[in-house]
């Protein structure tokens, strides 16, 4: 069993946690959403994350029809302010893609899987701006993840939900497998991690 992230001990460059508002919801695009839910999940302070759709223009967009759309896989993530804050969520979550592919990520191509961060309000702009302008420092390349003004949320049909510990047996490339196992030949085969490795480093929260 994975246990939680402590980011006030292990990732933090900030003295301490941002002032709480108790219980917060962001919106993130990372690629796959099945990996980043698998991730986030496991961070301390971190209540839920429900994979979906989001920054498109159709209504009720599924897995079938977001190519196209506007539409990006995202995550939607409540946390507690208390234990962990937007900006330790932020610089988590520049850490575990490659921020520098407009194209999309890893092995996924195409608009529909490019990182994006939504906020909703002035104070997220400017915290996630801050954010990015540090991340872009670190890294030494151009970061090229948008900060949009969030959209509506539409949840990601129940399959896709907690895909990474399912045990219903599905058909992959690799033959049959549950779907926890077709979780991780993907994200092996997608090239993921080596990825994020190779960009960050030890910075990199999420690999083992």
């Amino acid at each position: 069993m994975l246990k939680p992230i402590a980011f006030t001990l292990a990732l933090l460059p900030f003295a301490q946690t941002a002032a709480a508002e108790d219980i917060q919801t962001t919106v993130l695009a990372g690629g796959c959403f099945w990996c980043i839910e698998k991730d986030f999940e496991f961070v301390e302070g971190v209540e839920d994350v429900v994979s979906g759709y989001s920054g498109g223009t159709t209504e009720n967009p599924t897995y079938r029809t977001i190519k196209g759309s506007g539409h990006r896989e995202v995550v939607e993530i409540t946390y507690d302010a208390d234990v962990v804050s937007y900006e330790q969520l932020l610089y988590a979550f520049f850490r575990s893609v490659d921020p520098t592919d407009a194209e999309g990520q890893f092995c996924d191509r195409g608009e529909h899987y490019t990182t994006a961060i939504y906020v909703d309000s002035a104070e997220e702009r400017a915290i996630a701006e801050r954010m990015k302008a540090d991340a872009q420092r670190e890294l030494g390349q151009p970061i090229v993840t948008p900060i949009l003004d969030a959209s509506t949320f539409y949840e990601a049909e129940d399959y896709h939900q907690d895909y990474y510990k399912g045990e219903n047996r599905v058909i992959t490339r690799g033959g049959i497998k549950t779907q926890k196992e077709a979780y991780e030949f993907y994200r092996e085969s997608c090239g993921r991690d080596q990825r994020v490795a190779e960009l960050w480093g030890d910075a990199a929260p999420f690999i083992n």
